[in-house]
């Protein structure tokens, strides 16, 4: 595998910025004890400080999102739509620089970056559209006379936990589509990776978001652990790891609010003997090496059908290729881990495989970039004879590490994915429509990709992850985020003429 050889340039060092919490429209400077470090992923250089939030400012911004949410309510929806009209413009304009801020926070390659941002302007143009979501339903003459309608309504404050994989399009998948459905909103962005975060909550207030409708606060469970419990907020959105995920989803929902917590994965990708064999093997190691493995969507183990176990090798040359090093390089394929934690965890998950007895075909543990020797470096590492009782198949790894089984038939390779406790994507490489058709059948996962490796759907469907990849009915983004962040109210009416008033009224014999 080769490493970027840029050295890296060195700049008169000034002293980092503390960020500051939005709350009711202002910048405000925390008057926190207690602040932690954004560190560059390729070389610890110190980005900036961030505050984690005091209980009372926690207090104050969703104080100024529930003061804001009657005003805000009562807004036109055309005139909440056209806020996000004038977001996702602003968004365009500031592409780039939101893109290499986020690589610097966060790791990944400039490519991904500008992806990571464009799939969140999507979800934007998707709340500028916000009022035909809205429509409600109407059947008239129910009995004689009498209509019925349904609204959706706003709920009050909502919040979003993001994680720090997707520092732009997670906030993007949440907050606009609240605010535009008439709600307001306190975000919680991952403390790793805030700086993105709070440049798109300036975007948005210059697209004309009125004060206290989104407000921005920093910190870690303490944070979390307040919003959740905080009886001013109706509902709360996370995405992230497993265990935070149900212990959010269990404190906000035992504190009478909605909830929906995206969490683990761990997918699969088949690969079927009639498939393209190149394509097939460049989707599979993109899917899987992209990001460094750190996305909900990776994938983290191909399952090799039939005739398709010789091609092993090819699989392990082409990942060998890939070019690791800063995420700013444009000629970078692969960028760091995004922290010194996350590396010590991944590479622990592979020495448990080897330990295990799984044969290591690709080893990424020992990966020097020069100009960079104190980033977070995981390669690409590849396993075979994997058996499922296994760590490094039982635990998402969220590094770039990817497994490689081999089974004799599909049905062997849907049994094991179908097998899995968790159930977020999956993906199938063949030619054949009546094999693919087999596969989405059966399979049980929420998002399918049949010759596409990460079939994450376009706002206008939903991120429609299953089993024990949510917590929660609803899905994030579309038509699920429309009916997350409202509530149903139905209206049954009737009308009669003045010189019917004192007429007898007509008796509804309700089902029983």
């Amino acid at each position: 595998m080769d490493t970027s050889t840029e050295e890296h340039t060195s700049t008169t060092k000034t002293e980092p910025e503390t960020l500051k919490l939005l709350i009711n429209g202002q910048s405000v400077v925390s008057q926190t004890s207690e602040f932690g470090d954004i560190l560059n992923p390729a070389n610890q250089e110190l980005l900036a400080r961030v505050p984690f939030a005091t209980s009372d400012e926690i207090d104050c911004a969703v104080e100024a999102a529930r003061r804001a949410y009657r005003d805000w309510s009562e807004t036109p929806v055309s005139q909440r739509a056209r806020v996000f009209l004038r977001l996702q413009h602003l968004l365009r304009e500031n592409h780039d620089a939101l893109a290499l801020c986020l690589t610097r926070e966060q790791g990944k390659t400039l490519d991904d970056a500008k992806g990571d941002v464009f799939r969140g302007i999507e979800v934007v143009e998707q709340a500028a559209n916000i009022a035909s979501l809205l429509m409600g339903e109407t059947v008239s003459n129910v009995g004689r006379g009498i209509d019925t309608f349904s609204l959706h309504q706003p709920l009050g404050v909502c919040v979003g936990i993001t994680p720090f994989n997707f520092p732009a399009m997670v906030p993007l998948w949440m907050f606009p589509m609240a605010i535009a459905a008439g709600n307001t909103f306190v975000l919680k962005p991952s403390e790793r990776t805030p700086m993105t975060a709070m440049l798109i909550a300036d975007l948005a207030q210059r697209a004309g978001l009125p004060p206290g409708v989104l407000n921005v606060v920093h910190g870690g469970a303490e944070v979390v652990q307040n919003l959740c419990e905080d009886p001013n907020v109706k509902a709360v959105s996370f995405v992230g790891s497993s265990k935070v995920g149900r212990a959010v989803h269990e404190r906000a929902s035992k504190h009478g609010k909605r909830c929906q917590a995206l969490i683990g994965a761990k997918n699969h990708a088949v690969l079927m003997p009639d498939a393209h064999k190149g394509r097939a093997i460049s989707s599979l190691i993109g899917a899987a090496f992209g990001a460094s493995g750190q996305r909900c969507m990776a994938i983290s183990v191909a399952v090799l059908v039939g005739e398709a176990r010789e091609w092993t090798d090819d699989i392990v040359e082409k990942a060998r290729s890939l070019h690791i090093g800063a995420g700013e390089h444009p000629s970078v394929d692969m960028g760091p881990l995004i922290s010194p934690q996350a590396k010590e965890r991944v590479i622990g998950l592979i020495d448990a495989g080897v330990h295990d007895g799984a044969r290591l075909l690709l080893d990424g543990r020992h990966v020097k970039v020069p100009g960079f020797e104190h980033g977070n470096w995981v390669g690409p590492t590849i396993f075979s004879e994997v058996k499922p009782e296994m760590s490094i198949y039982q635990e998402e790894i969220f590094g770039p590490v990817l497994i490689l089984v081999g089974v004799k038939d599909l049905d062997e390779a849907i049994e094991l994915i179908n097998a899995n406790p968790h159930g977020n994507g999956s993906a199938i490489f063949t030619h054949s429509g009546h094999t693919a058709r087999h596969f989405q059948h059966n399979i049980d996962v929420g998002m399918i990709g049949i010759n596409i490796p990460i079939p994450v759907p376009l706002p206008f469907f939903s991120f429609s992850g299953a089993k024990g990849s949510i917590q929660g009915d609803l899905h994030a983004y579309g038509k699920d985020a429309v009916r997350f962040y409202t509530q149903t109210k139905t209206v049954t009416t009737r009308w009669v003429t003045p010189e019917r008033t004192n007429s007898t009224p007509t008796t509804i014999h309700m089902p029983q």
